[in-house]
């Protein structure tokens, strides 16, 4: 389907929030009170680790089937461009919304590094918690680098893990600066570094009202989304980065050139926004 970066128009759908509001809300509220007990039934031991085909296991394709439901609820459908890598990788994406964990999980289960405050939202902390989310408390060094021994140890298990270098969620028609210290795991243990490029469309348009507005808070983003048009999300898997002969500097700076060149942003003009806690090193 053609795409155009001009954004979706917004005008006249505030109209039919309520009638969204009418259907979303009881599908929301029967994932939840059914499939959510299902889902931690089956990433009980030891069934859990019981193999669904040859990739994954019963917690996995369970974490996955819960995601890609939840999606369903909002009117999110997902269309993957590309697959992920096997093995151990790590996989880093440009950050729009709290959708973007839920996203990536649908299509395949990995640890992720998110902020601490993750794990106190509503159902998603716990879900979080459960699928082996790797919380980091922004602002400290120490923090940082207990979750990259924890990183380390899990690429060296043959597991994935995803990050967003960005390191807080941004407007939806910029990738902004990636910060090299989160990459430096993949250096340590050689794994494949997969950038993975995430936006939201609708008729054939880029969407910007799915992502974070400026100081918006986790509860009224989830409820506005809920009550938003049905859009398509889109989750665009690159092709592997696995020279980490030049450090983790040009290693994130690519990883980030191949995002903006697969989102269609490069020659555009959108800003480069500055740094955040999440790295104190651009080496």
């Amino acid at each position: 389907m053609p795409f155009s970066l001009v954004p979706a128009p917004v005008t006249g759908q505030a109209r039919l929030q309520p009638w969204r509001y009418l259907w979303r809300v009881p599908l929301l509220l029967a994932h939840l009170l059914i499939a959510l007990p299902v889902c931690l039934l089956l990433m009980l031991p030891p069934w859990s680790e019981w193999r669904v085909g040859r990739r994954e296991r019963v917690r996995e394709a369970a974490v996955r089937w819960w995601q890609r439901n939840l999606l369903r609820t909002f009117g999110i459908r997902v269309r993957a461009v590309g697959a992920p890598v096997e093995g151990a990788v790590l996989m880093v994406a440009n950050h729009l919304s709290w959708l973007d964990i839920t996203l990536m999980h649908s299509q395949r289960a990995m640890h992720f590094v998110a902020k601490s405050e993750i794990a106190g939202w509503p159902v998603v902390g716990m879900l979080a918690s459960r699928a082996g989310t790797l919380f980091h408390r922004r602002g400290s060094s120490e923090s940082l680098g207990s979750v990259q021994e924890q990183m380390i140890t899990t690429l060296r298990k043959g597991a994935a893990v995803g990050v967003f270098p960005e390191g807080s969620a941004g407007p939806a028609d910029q990738v902004r600066v990636f910060h090299a210290r989160i990459l430096q795991p993949a250096v340590a243990t050689g794994a494949p570094v997969q950038p993975v490029g995430l936006r939201f469309v609708r008729e054939g348009k880029l969407v910007l009202d799915l992502a974070f507005r400026p100081g918006e808070k986790f509860v009224p983003c989830f409820f506005r989304v809920l009550g938003a048009p049905a859009a398509t999300a889109e989750v665009i898997f690159l092709a592997p980065i696995t020279d980490h002969t030049q450090g983790r500097r040009r290693l994130a700076n690519a990883a980030r050139a191949s995002i903006v060149s697969a989102l269609g942003f490069e020659g555009a003009d959108f800003r480069e926004s500055g740094t955040t806690t999440l790295d104190d090193s651009q080496a």
